[in-house]
């Protein structure tokens, strides 16, 4: 079974198996470049073409801040008639957000199941929480803001304490077979960019890591891709919205 994901944009993804579309975290509704594709996807947005040939849409928003969610997506419902939305419970009490019968809040640690889709939350080292996905043969896991946090401003204290979260909450994932993982590669912590990614890698052992949170700046992935893909993890390297990825589980 082929997999494709689409890098939208900073932390937005995007992944279709077979006729279900999976979107995570989706803020930039505009194509960041004019690019010689037709599919919208392609172009690192969302429009009616993204869900020709879907039948089952879940959208995901691990919070309420503004790079991580837009009230477009509630827009969607138009281009897919089964269409389930599943929120950070904290995003409804930002959002002036009318019950829906598709509409599911979570807090962290709990489960949801929607069809033959298993959903669990699990913590940030932000707001809201982060998703595990399972489905037939296959796994995702989107980690919002969940990331080794190691500002340098931060007290020596506070770095540590930043650490002993962000590990408690990887930790309890051990266990699980992790196809796909979105976790953040940010160039703002400078040399501690990769600590989190890093410590997902070799706790976890994802067979595809995916580097989110880093804006337009592409390069990063790049160096990340060059310290940690193995024959065990194969790291994605982002060159522009919109990149397409495909997956096939061995």
């Amino acid at each position: 079974m082929q997999t494709e994901i689409y890098h939208l944009f900073h932390s937005g993804t995007a992944v279709r198996v077979k006729d279900k579309l999976f979107i995570f975290d989706y803020f930039k509704d505009e194509p960041q470049q004019e690019k010689a594709v037709t599919s919208s996807l392609e172009k690192g947005v969302i429009r009616s073409d993204s869900f020709k040939n879907i039948k089952e849409t879940y959208v995901f928003v691990s919070h309420s801040h503004h790079d991580h969610y837009n009230q477009i997506i509630f827009d969607w419902g138009e281009y897919c008639d089964q269409i389930n939305y599943i929120l950070a419970a904290e995003v409804a009490e930002e959002s002036d957000l009318e019950s829906k019968d598709n509409l599911y809040l979570m807090e962290k640690d709990e489960e949801l199941k929607l069809d033959q889709i298993n959903i669990s939350s699990y913590g940030s080292t932000d707001k809201g929480v982060s998703f595990l996905v399972e489905l037939d043969n296959l796994t995702i896991f989107h980690a919002g803001d969940l990331n080794w946090w190691k500002w340098k401003k931060f007290s020596p204290k506070v770095q540590k304490r930043e650490e002993r979260e962000y590990k408690r909450e990887v930790d309890k994932l051990k266990g699980k077979q992790i196809d796909i993982a979105f976790v953040p590669v940010d160039p703002r912590l400078e040399e501690n960019f990769y600590l989190a990614g890093e410590y997902f890698i070799n706790q976890l052992k994802p067979a595809l890591f995916v580097p989110i949170h880093f804006a337009d700046n592409f390069d990063v992935t790049k160096f990340f891709r060059d310290r940690f893909n193995s024959n065990q993890t194969r790291v994605a390297e982002i060159t522009e919205s919109g990149e397409k990825i495909l997956y096939t589980r061995k």
